[in-house]
């Protein structure tokens, strides 16, 4: 190991965060193919969008696959949290974590904002710094036995859930607002500009709360009339997930079998639409999976717009086909994306792996 300080602790938080990664993605892959199912047998509903409501099996599918999908944060935050701070930190972690979906609206007491999978990623982290921090203070003899399995639990989720909903809540719910007026001034006067915003904001959380600003505004405006920014978003939306899955299929060696494994759930989330297919692997190696999916959703974003596609439901991907107008152009701009981001991806990894294996050379004649 290099003794460069910083590496270490930039390897060590890669760790963590790959182990939050490794325990989440089978929640992904059962909860978004069994969403995935659901919605591609599902008949058209209000809008053209798929409504499997009518059908009790298909129903009960998306229940269960919803299930499954809504336990993604709370495992994130909670395996990051054990990898840090071992069992203790699985409390403060998973009540971060689900906390992290479940943030009141200032206002409306009854409806949630969420921070999305980077939220939870940063709460796992402190709540393990918080347990390992909580584990320093002396205890007696009395308090010593019951410090990892009541006492610091308690404090820990009380500091976990403090900052949640007091800290990072309010700036969320503010940010929100803020980018929802700007993005309504902006209008559509200037198509690429706002194409390739909508499309950065789509992907840049993947289900987050700056991803629904962007699609909050493609639904408002099928509403008005307009149904190009919901094209642009419509694009954008399934290019994450199916990018990330291509990346997987066309350079395998690239990535490890639960990775692959994820591609396969991600390339099914991508044909429905669930942005969220590609939350593992931005989790487990955000600085490269971010900007590569970004690029793709704002290629995708930029070519609907300018060919012209739109979208007359509140949804995205390949399964909205059928109620997209200009479809030839709503395939093109999928598809370029897709490859943008898998190519862009597998780049940056090749390179990444090749000056790994660079300086492993060269520090074995050193520890020699």
């Amino acid at each position: 190991m290099s003794d460069n300080p910083v590496k270490q602790s930039l390897m060590k938080l890669r760790q963590y965060l790959l182990t939050g990664v490794s325990y989440a993605i089978p929640f992904v892959a059962a909860g978004g193919i069994l969403i995935a199912l659901a919605l591609a047998f599902a008949p058209k509903g209000a809008n053209n969008a798929p409504d499997p409501s009518g059908n009790f099996y298909l129903s009960m599918m998306l229940n269960i696959g919803v299930a499954a999908f809504s336990l993604l944060l709370p495992v994130i935050g909670g395996y990051i949290a054990y990898a840090i701070a071992g069992r203790p930190g699985l409390v403060p972690g998973f009540v971060g974590g689900f906390l992290c979906g479940h943030i009141p609206k200032p206002g409306t007491p009854d409806e949630f904002l969420s921070t999305g999978f980077l939220g939870a990623l940063v709460i796992g982290l402190l709540a393990g710094w918080i347990v390992n921090w909580l584990k320093k203070i002396p205890a007696g003899r009395i308090l010593k036995p019951i410090m990892p399995i009541l006492v610091i639990p308690i404090l820990s989720s009380v500091f976990v859930g403090v900052l949640v909903l007091m800290v990072i809540g309010n700036p969320i719910a503010n940010m929100m607002v803020a980018m929802n007026s700007w993005l309504q001034t902006m209008g559509t006067g200037n198509q690429v500009v706002l194409a390739m915003i909508l499309g950065a904001m789509i992907a840049f959380d993947m289900g987050g709360p700056v991803n629904k600003v962007a699609f909050g505004l493609g639904a408002a405006m099928i509403t008005e009339g307009n149904f190009a920014v919901m094209g642009a978003c419509a694009a954008a939306i399934c290019t994450p997930p199916l990018g990330m899955g291509l990346a997987t299929v066309l350079q395998r060696r690239l990535w490890n079998d639960e990775e692959r494994e994820a591609g396969i759930a991600g390339l099914a989330m991508g044909m429905i639409g669930i942005t969220e297919g590609a939350i593992p692997f931005a989790a487990a190696d955000p600085l490269k999976v971010i900007p590569s999916i970004i690029t793709g959703s704002m290629i995708a974003s930029t070519i609907a717009m300018l060919g012209g596609v739109g979208d007359h439901a509140p949804h995205g991907g390949p399964i909205v086909i059928p109620v997209v107008d200009n479809k030839l152009m709503y395939i093109i701009a999928i598809i370029v994306g897709t490859f943008v981001t898998a190519l862009m991806i597998n780049t940056l990894k090749a390179i990444s792996q090749r000056n790994a294996k660079h300086e492993e050379k060269q520090a074995a004649p050193a520890a020699g």
